[in-house]
């Protein structure tokens, strides 16, 4: 059953952003994972901590959100985000 993960960004430098969004995909794809909402044109409407972005990621499974997340391969990718913006991912079963 596909499992989900909410990526919400709350943007710290334009740049770095810049440079994650060119390796966030291939990371995401590697552990069979792909973006179905959002993205950098996602719209806001509710703002309490700045400039914010968010992504909706689909994955086969929990573990394969775990696995992306824990990869050491990507460390440097997930650090770049993390410098980018104040990051948030929620799992998130489907439902039904």
């Amino acid at each position: 059953m596909a499992h989900y993960a909410l990526v919400t960004l709350v943007i710290k430098d334009q740049e770095k952003l810049a440079a994650y969004l060119k390796v966030g995909g291939p990371a995401v794809a590697k552990h069979d994972g792909k973006a179905i909402a959002g993205g950098p044109e996602s719209l806001a409407l509710q703002i309490p901590h700045g400039e914010t972005k968010g992504v909706v990621l689909e994955f086969p499974s929990a573990d394969h959100i775990t696995a992306w997340l824990d990869d050491p391969e990507l460390a440097d990718v997930h650090a770049l985000r993390n410098e980018a913006a104040d990051t948030t991912i929620l799992s998130l079963p489907s439902i039904g």
